[in-house]
């Protein structure tokens, strides 16, 4: 969506920013740092916000394969994925890469869905060299999309959480950070 886009619909109704978080359990530290960036985002922007998980989508996702066989809940993230305003998409890595049903939600995507849309991608991992997997596999998955995959991005480590899952005062830092990228996009 283009900035004349978003003006263009702040006129008529509220934007929104979507979260997608690769999870599959609860709680998750993916769905928290995933949450709290779109929540500094929707607050700074003055938008709406959804969030969203694997976990919502239930376990039907996996043998979906089409759009008029998807189930309503699995069919509501492809819709808010579609026609939000920006989007932030979070993943747990497992073996170097995001989570393969987080691959397949954006399977069925088209491939323009996301033209010209700000994202911003987000891991969580348990080891720091896992970390090259934002440029390296998220980056082009969201490029193939056309998407506008903003220069911040956020990394978290298990010790950037607290025991709640809530994020440490410096994940909160560069969360803020990443955010600033994502804002200044969208302006």
């Amino acid at each position: 969506m283009t900035h004349a886009n978003i003006a263009e619909k702040e006129a008529g109704s509220m934007a929104t920013i979507v979260g997608i978080s690769g999870n599959f359990s609860r709680p998750s530290k993916t769905r928290s740092l995933v949450e709290t960036i779109v929540d500094m985002a929707a607050r700074e922007l003055n938008w709406n916000s959804q969030v969203f998980d694997l976990v919502d989508a239930g376990p039907s996702l996996g043998a979906t394969f089409g759009r008029k066989q998807a189930l309503p809940e699995i069919d509501e993230i492809w819709t808010a994925i579609e026609t939000c305003d920006a989007l932030v998409v979070g993943s747990p890595v497992y073996k170097a890469s995001y989570t393969g049903l987080l691959k397949h939600l954006f399977d069925v995507l088209d491939m323009n869905a996301l033209r010209g849309r700000p994202v911003l991608v987000a891991a969580t991992a348990k080891a720091p060299s896992h970390e090259l997997m934002i440029d390296h596999q998220f980056r082009p998955l969201l490029a193939f999309f056309r998407a506008n995959v903003v220069a911040g991005s956020v990394y978290a480590l298990d010790h950037d959480f607290g025991p709640e899952n809530e994020p440490t005062a410096g994940l909160r830092q560069r969360i803020a950070t990443a955010v600033g990228t994502l804002v200044a996009a969208v302006r």
